[in-house]
């Protein structure tokens, strides 16, 4: 199980990216529109960097559901490798069987 803290953390980030989605898109596409004056785009730019770190979708990281766990995390099924092994054992994940020989 993963700290309660670095999840609460993470949690965090993933309302701060919801709360300045808007903003972010319209700032990042002033900042990148050609067409507009360089001043222009400078400014939004400027703008774009006083927001929130925690608020740039590339700091989310991924977590396991059930464990919390962020290393070998299956996007498919949102869980960690080893939280899948084990509710794959008990045939709590339908479809998956768990080979053995």
């Amino acid at each position: 199980m993963a700290k309660k803290s670095a999840i609460e953390k993470n949690e965090k980030r993933k309302r701060l990216v919801k709360k300045y989605e808007g903003r972010r898109e319209r700032l990042k596409a002033i900042a990148m529109d050609e067409n507009l004056p360089l001043e222009e785009r400078f400014k939004a730019r400027l703008k774009l960097a006083e927001l929130p770190r925690n608020s740039a979708p590339s700091r989310v990281r991924n977590r396991c559901e059930v464990t919390g766990r962020p290393r070998g995390y299956y996007r498919k099924m949102r869980m960690s490798r080893i939280a899948l092994r084990e509710l794959g054992s008990l045939g709590l994940v339908p479809g998956l069987v768990k080979s053995s020989w």
